[in-house]
């Protein structure tokens, strides 16, 4: 009877003590995501020399978060539901509307931080702003969809709501000079839309992003841990690419090891959130040449 007793004993330390290594490791493995449904949204490839510019539209590209407005709730590209305060989006049309939420030029940080609070932050989302770019249910060239958003934005007639200013592209010496004097002043980039394209929930060369260095988006996969300074947090995120112009096909894995700062190390972005890196050119079998961390795109 005591000798089972202790065997009981025994195999109930050596469970513990085996739960408690697992949690050691958790860290590095991959789990799933939860699934959540996504807004059919017309993506950006990259901008490259040789494109026709005759029939583009230019804008500035702005540093928020994708907003997607379905006629009744506003919710992330990733699907996720923004909880705004009721007066933020009080008497919009039941018109889809697709945009940028946006706090300024260089506060990607407060607005991804005001976007993805449960609770809303009166005074935060004071300083946000909708910069609506497009009609996704408009049904008619982007040219004419450009009427149709001047005059729905002018109706709603909200100081936050703001219709993004197109002009015609004319040149690529022109279109570079104008993405480095907005860089120059804090901006982000610019974007390319064809005037004769229909709002399509795919991605090609009617929508582009015109930008001074190489970034692409790439969905986490798992953690890895770190090890030495970097002990008991994160090491690397282990990724796979998101198909986004002309950088890494989709489906391609690799890690993500600099760019993150020690609260992000503490604190790492769960399995299944779209992430965007900054690259040096793919190598001979496709992966992204010194992936370097810049931000959360969107969550799971």
């Amino acid at each position: 009877m005591h000798w089972t007793r202790r065997v009981n004993l025994f195999l109930l330390t050596l469970a513990c003590v085996l739960c408690m290594g697992t949690g050691s490791v958790l860290l590095a493995q991959t789990t799933a995501a939860p699934a959540t449904t996504a807004p059919a949204l017309m993506l950006a490839k990259v901008y490259h020399p040789g494109i026709d510019l005759a029939d583009y539209w230019v804008s500035e590209k702005y540093d928020g978060l994708r907003g997607y407005w379905d006629g009744q709730q506003l919710f992330t590209r990733g699907g996720e539901r923004v909880h705004a305060p009721a007066w933020f989006t009080a008497g919009w049309p039941t018109t889809p509307m697709d945009g940028e939420l946006w706090a300024g030029r260089g506060q990607f940080a407060k607005a991804m931080s005001t976007v993805r609070q449960q609770v809303p932050d009166e005074d935060a989302w004071r300083g946000m702003r909708f910069m609506v770019f497009d009609l996704p249910a408009h049904g008619g060239t982007f040219t004419e969809r450009i009427v149709g958003l001047n005059a729905t934005v002018a109706q709603i007639h909200q100081p936050w709501v703001v219709a993004v200013v197109q002009r015609r592209a004319t040149s690529h010496a022109a279109l570079q000079a104008q993405m480095h004097r907005l860089v120059k002043d804090g901006g982000e980039g610019l974007v390319l839309h064809r005037g004769a394209s229909l709002y399509t929930a795919a991605r090609n060369d009617d929508l582009l992003k015109v930008k001074p260095h190489q970034d692409a988006e790439a969905r986490v996969v798992g953690h890895q841990a770190g090890q030495g300074k970097y002990a008991g947090m994160l090491g690397a995120l282990l990724v796979e690419s998101v198909a986004s112009g002309n950088a890494a096909a989709a489906g391609v894995r690799f890690k993500i090891g600099t760019g993150l700062s020690d609260a992000l190390r503490r604190n790492p972005p769960p399995v299944g959130t779209v992430v965007t890196y900054r690259y040096q050119g793919l190598t001979d079998a496709g992966v992204p040449r010194f992936a370097s961390f810049v931000r959360v795109t969107q969550g799971q």
